[in-house]
């Protein structure tokens, strides 16, 4: 779910508290703390956008919050408008149905991950459906939500929102401590995210993914076969060096979950000639040396005209 992208709040239901959600949805090596993060994001939720309750803005968002979504102001007064429109719900529910969680939920150092699971037409035949997958990250600094990224795009005819400036979180931020397996899980994802897609050498894959990696690109076939047949065409291999090509702007670790963020330009749909940062992410899951799994923002491409 983008954070701040105004939907019908029954689109909205998929938030769960942390305390009903599975734990085959949540990482397994949050400490105490980043747990209590997890929680305060998905109680933001519930209460805010799930009940709709505008106080919760106050209870749980920095007045001054940081939003890189494209489409809303910055600080914390627009989320409250928003909510104020709305009839809110009493009492507040005290979780949501299992079957509206995230897909996936991990909070690691001062940020919170939420990965979801949509659903869309396909281009190729609106008849039919398929899913992808969509995110939300927030930091957290004081108890309360202080910054937020998500996967939206600038909608055509939006407002003016000045979007918050991109590039690199500043090593300063608490992105938490690695264990040692945390760490060889990190350095095997970075071999297909860097190695692979950007220096071009798709045959690292035979070294990093598990002959039967689960792929969430609706574009590209499931299984290490299904990737190498993909990306081999269009691959232009070159010496792999130690530096990224396109560093991304965040790398969060938590357990065998590996997130990345990039910052991307995209043409500003109310003037072509400027530009405007959206962000992207790709997850790794990464078990017994392998990567086993891999989700990110990608939507189905339409086909393309004959030739």
């Amino acid at each position: 779910m983008n954070f701040f992208k105004v939907r019908p709040l029954a689109a909205s239901l998929a938030l769960i508290a942390l305390c009903v959600m599975p734990l085959a949805a949540q990482s397994r090596s949050m400490t105490p703390q980043e747990q209590a993060n997890l929680k305060l994001v998905l109680d933001w939720w519930r209460e805010g956008f799930i009940a709709g309750h505008a106080e919760a803005a106050d209870k749980y968002l920095a007045p001054d919050l940081i939003q890189h979504n494209p489409n809303f102001p910055q600080g914390s007064a627009a989320v409250k408008a928003i909510l104020s429109g709305r009839t809110p719900v009493n009492p507040i529910p005290a979780t949501i149905p299992p079957d509206r969680m995230p897909a996936k939920a991990f909070a690691k150092g001062a940020y919170v991950v939420l990965i979801w699971e949509r659903e869309a037409k396909d281009p190729a035949d609106p008849s039919k459906s398929y899913k992808y997958n969509d995110f939300d990250a927030f930091r957290v600094a004081g108890g309360k939500l202080v910054e937020h990224w998500d996967g939206a795009t600038k909608n055509a005819g939006g407002g003016a929102a000045v979007v918050a400036p991109g590039g690199a979180i500043p090593p300063t931020q608490n992105m938490g401590k690695l264990t040692p397996q945390e760490q060889k899980n990190q350095d095997i994802a970075t071999r297909e995210m860097k190695d692979i897609l950007q220096y071009g050498h798709v045959e690292v894959a035979n070294e990093v993914m598990a002959p039967g990696y689960i792929q969430h690109n609706p574009n590209v076939a499931t299984g290490r076969d299904g990737f190498m047949k993909f990306f081999g065409p269009r691959a232009k291999p070159e010496p792999i060096k130690a530096e990224w090509k396109n560093k991304p702007s965040l790398i969060l670790t938590s357990g065998d979950l590996v997130f990345y963020m990039y910052d991307r330009d995209g043409k500003d749909p109310a003037d072509p000639s400027k530009t405007y940062k959206y962000n992207w992410f790709d997850m790794l899951r990464v078990d017994n040396g392998m990567i086993q799994e891999h989700w990110d923002t990608a939507r189905k491409a339409p086909p393309q005209p004959a030739k």
